[in-house]
């Protein structure tokens, strides 16, 4: 069977997908709402947003589209799953992604929370606090220790967490945020223990009952060399994880993977789609620091490219149902995927500078993430413009691929950081938080 393919989201996380589902022999033709520049390349741009479900049902219909793949999170927890499931019209039409509930996963921590907490599925210690059990709230604080970890319970594009070092900070800060310092995200507010260890991701792709396990990254989110300055949406990503071994990820599958999807059968929850774990390595024991429900950025721009069987191929076992019938091929090889940023990032940047040097750049894939078209002319138009990534035998040489193409790329304030995989290459020893 031939697909013709509806991609949702316009990062980089998108762009990598489409270039991924390019490649099959599947595919009659990609759409991609509304994409970017990069997808452009690959596919056919459409000018949809991805949260506007009856524009989308439209288009699905008009172009005879028979597989719709969810990249970002905001559909997902706004029920793009269940709005073409409850129409007749397009009640036949497979969706790369879980229904509503199933994305309460990554749209209510308190939900994941619970969840983790009725399967027995290790995480920190936590309390759910809303703005009438504060004193609960603040009587838990004092039974941590620093630092102290609050977490909005909604979506918060990424900005909902704090990590607080004083007692007294954390209280008030706690208040703040159950006061409207994350809008309704902070209604609720979850306070965890703080995990000393080493930060991974893992990721699955599932048809709900069968899942197969997808390549292991690291991400860097902080904006400054050695983990310092503020939180980004990610500066680069590195796979494999030289610190996650195979008996490290028999655990992972063993003791968080297998009671997920069990949990989520048990629940009667229809989960179809990709699952990201955002792991603690804590001397050798995995734990949840959260789940979310689809692929991260820019973990999807190293990942992708070490997956060697079709994606397409793996979806349509996503959509019959049938994934144990597919094969997943893992190449041996290391990426290392580096992001070219705005200067000034992820605080106030300029836009609309020309983008040049792509069309120098061999040896690696330049996946597009904040950028536009001006006329003929690619120009930046986002914080995060573009990730690079290569493949080699050995971190080393990806990672010295990578950054001779970013030497390649030009833009005014271009901003990267220069020590993308240096810590795998230490041994991974860093303790890494949120």
């Amino acid at each position: 069977m031939k697909y013709r393919v509806l991609l949702l989201g316009s990062g980089g996380r998108e762009h990598a997908l489409a270039w991924k589902l390019a490649q099959s022999n599947r595919l009659e033709k990609l759409f991609i709402a509304p994409g970017n520049p990069g997808t452009a390349i690959v596919g056919e741009n459409v000018a949809v947003a991805a949260t506007d479900f009856e524009a989308l049902k439209r288009l699905t219909l008009e172009q005879k589209i028979n597989l719709i793949v969810v990249g970002p999170e905001e559909p997902l927890v706004n029920g793009i799953a269940d709005f073409f499931a409850a129409d007749e019209t397009t009640n036949q039409i497979p969706v790369i992604g879980p229904c509503r509930r199933g994305a309460q996963l990554e749209g209510s921590k308190d939900f994941a929370k619970n969840f983790m907490q009725r399967y027995g599925i290790p995480t920190a210690r936590y309390r759910t606090v809303t703005a009438g059990t504060i004193a609960a709230g603040e009587q838990f604080l004092d039974e941590l220790q620093a630092p102290y970890v609050l977490k909005a319970d909604g979506l918060a594009a990424g900005k909902g967490v704090l990590i607080i070092h004083s007692r007294d900070e954390a209280k008030q800060q706690l208040r703040n945020m159950l006061q409207g310092m994350f809008g309704a995200a902070s209604s609720k507010v979850v306070i965890e223990e703080f995990l000393q260890g080493i930060e991974l991701s893992a990721f699955i792709l599932t048809d709900g009952k069968n899942y197969k396990l997808l390549p292991e990254a690291k991400d860097y989110k902080r904006v400054g060399n050695n983990d310092t300055g503020l939180n980004t949406g990610g500066m680069g990503a590195v796979s494999p994880v030289t610190f996650a071994t195979p008996e490290f990820l028999q655990k992972v599958e063993r003791q968080i993977i297998q009671p997920t999807i069990a949990g989520l059968q048990q629940e009667g929850i229809i989960y179809k789609g990709f699952l990201f774990l955002g792991l603690m390595n804590v001397n050798g024991a995995p734990y949840v620091i959260e789940y979310n429900v689809r692929m991260g950025d820019p973990e999807t721009e190293v990942v992708l490219p070490r997956l060697q069987s079709d994606l397409l191929d793996l979806f349509d076992g996503v959509a019959q149902q049938s994934l144990d019938t597919k094969t997943c091929a893992i190449a041996p090889a290391t990426a290392v995927a580096v992001v070219c940023a705005s200067g000034g990032y992820p605080g106030t940047y300029g836009k609309g500078y020309p983008v040049t040097g792509l069309q120098d750049v061999k040896e690696s894939v330049v996946f597009h993430a904040g950028t536009a078209r001006q006329q003929d002319t690619l120009v930046t138009a986002g914080g995060r413009v573009l990730a690079v990534t290569s493949l080699a035998d050995t971190l080393p040489a990806a990672r010295e691929k990578s950054y001779a193409a970013v030497a390649a790329i030009h833009f005014q304030d271009i901003y990267f950081r220069q020590d993308i995989g240096l810590d795998c290459l230490n041994g991974g020893n860093d303790a890494t938080i949120l």
